[in-house]
C-alpha cells in the first residue's frame, strides 16, 4: 500500500508540472537516441542529480566530479542525497521535477523501486539517466555505467588464481542492486567449474543488503565458525565488504593468509593491498564515468544529439535489457589492481589516492623506488 500511495503521489505530482511546463513536447520521454527538445543554452539549464548514499567513499567524490563540472560548464546542478532510503528518493525525485530540472540523473537505491521515478519523469517531460545502477522494468532513456559482471569475473580470477582449491565464503553485494546481480554472475562463471570438480567448496553464500560490512562481517564470522576456519578463500563484492571480512580474518588469526578481492580502489582497500591482507581490487576510474555522464545530461538539456555528444575515447555505447526495453548504455571499463601495479595505475597514472596516502601503514623502506623518490 505505502509503495501505491507513494507511486500515486509521484505520478500526481509530475503530472502537475507537465501541465504547467509550456516547453515539454509530448513525446520527449520516450524517444530514447534522439535530441531533448528544443535548444537552450548552456547557462539555461538545471540537471537534477539523485544519489543514493555517501556511505561509500566513491559517491562523495562523484558529488564533487558532477559539481565541478557544473560550475566549469556554467549550469546549474541540484543534488539530493537519499541517505540509504529507497522511499525518501522517490520523493526527493519528486521534488526535482516538480521544480522543473531539465534532465534527472539517478543513482537508483533499489532498481525495481526506481521505476516510477521514470515514468512521472516521462509524464513531465523529463529524460532520465541512470547513473552506475540500473532502473529497471521502466522506459529508460540512458543508462551510464562500469562492466559489473567484468568486476564480478576480475574479483573471483584474483582469489582462485591465488587458492585453487578449498573451502570459500561467498559474500555478495545488495540484493537490491541489479548491479550485485552482474557481479555476481561474473564470479559465478569463474568460480562453477571448480565447484563442479570439487576442488573449491562454498561453506557459505550470502548477500549482504545494502552493500553493509556489518552484514559482510557476520556473514564472515559465521563462515569460519562453519568451516572451523578452515577457509582458503573470500570472494567479497566491493571493498567495503571486503573490508569487514579481513577485520573477521584478522580477529582468527587469518589476515593476509586468506586471499580477497573487492571493488573501487577505495582508500582503506588500496592500504590493505600494500600492507598485505586485501589481494586486488577492480579499479572503476570514475572520472570518465562522471564526465560521460556530464555530457550526455548536457546534451540531452540543451536539445543537442545526446550519443554523438558523449567523448567516444571515454568507453563504448551498446544496449542493456532492463526488462522493458533495451536501454542505450554507455560502458566504462575497469581494471584488476594489485600489490604489483597499484603504484603507477593509482597514484601516479590517474592519480586516484597519493602516495602518502596509500603507503601511511607501511615503512617507507617498502615503498616503490619511484614513490619513495616522488616524497622527497
Amino acid at each position: 500500500m505505502k509503495k501505491r500511495r507513494l507511486f500515486a503521489a509521484l505520478t500526481a505530482a509530475a503530472l502537475a508540472v507537465s501541465m504547467t511546463a509550456c516547453t515539454s513536447s509530448s513525446d520527449s520521454g520516450t524517444a530514447s537516441g534522439s535530441s531533448g527538445g528544443e535548444k537552450k543554452d548552456i547557462s539555461e539549464i538545471v540537471v537534477g542529480l539523485s544519489i543514493g548514499n555517501t556511505t561509500e567513499e566513491r559517491w562523495n567524490r562523484e558529488i564533487e566530479m558532477f559539481q565541478d563540472y557544473a560550475d566549469e560548464k556554467g549550469f546549474e546542478l541540484n543534488t539530493q542525497i537519499a541517505n540509504n532510503d529507497a522511499n525518501k528518493q522517490i520523493s526527493q525525485c519528486e521534488n526535482l521535477i516538480n521544480q522543473g530540472v531539465d534532465v534527472l540523473i539517478v543513482q537508483s537505491l533499489d532498481a525495481e523501486a526506481a521505476g516510477p521515478i521514470v515514468d512521472a519523469a516521462h509524464d513531465a517531460g523529463i529524460k532520465v539517466i541512470a547513473y552506475d545502477r540500473f532502473i529497471m522494468n521502466s522506459d529508460l532513456d540512458y543508462y551510464v555505467t562500469f562492466d559489473s559482471y567484468k568486476v564480478g569475473e576480475t574479483e573471483a580470477k584474483f582469489v582462485v588464481e591465488a587458492a585453487p582449491k578449498g573451502n570459500y565464503i561467498w559474500l555478495k553485494g545488495a540484493p537490491e542492486d541489479n548491479n550485485a546481480h552482474l557481479v555476481a554472475e561474473g564470479q559465478k562463471d569463474v568460480l562453477q567449474p571448480y565447484i563442479d570438480s570439487g576442488d573449491i567448496t562454498i561453506v557459505t553464500e550470502q548477500w549482504c543488503k545494502g552493500w553493509d560490512p556489518n552484514e559482510a562481517l557476520k556473514h564472515t564470522e559465521n563462515g569460519l565458525t562453519v568451516a572451523n576456519n578452515d577457509v582458503q578463500g573470500v570472494i567479497a563484492s566491493n571493498d567495503g565488504t571486503a573490508g569487514a571480512a579481513v577485520e573477521a580474518l584478522a580477529a582468527q588469526g587469518l589476515a593476509g593468509t586468506v586471499p580477497i578481492c573487492g571493488q573501487d580502489a577505495d582508500l582503506a582497500a588500496c592500504q590493505r593491498i600494500v600492507e598485505g591482507t586485501q589481494t586486488g581490487t577492480v579499479y572503476k576510474p570514475l572520472a570518465p564515468l562522471n564526465q560521460a555522464a556530464c555530457e550526455l545530461a548536457v546534451a540531452i538539456a540543451t536539445g543537442e544529439d545526446p550519443k554523438s555528444s558523449v567523448d567516444s575515447s571515454l568507453g563504448t555505447w551498446q544496449t542493456l535489457n532492463n526488462n522493458t526495453k533495451d536501454v542505450d548504455s554507455f560502458t566504462v571499463d575497469v581494471e584488476a589492481v594489485n600489490k604489483d601495479n597499484i603504484y603507477e595505475i593509482i597514484c601516479v597514472r590517474d592519480q586516484f589516492h597519493t602516495v602518502e596516502e596509500v603507503y601511511a601503514n607501511v615503512p617507507k623502506d617498502q615503498w616503490p623506488t619511484e614513490a619513495d623518490a616522488a616524497a622527497e
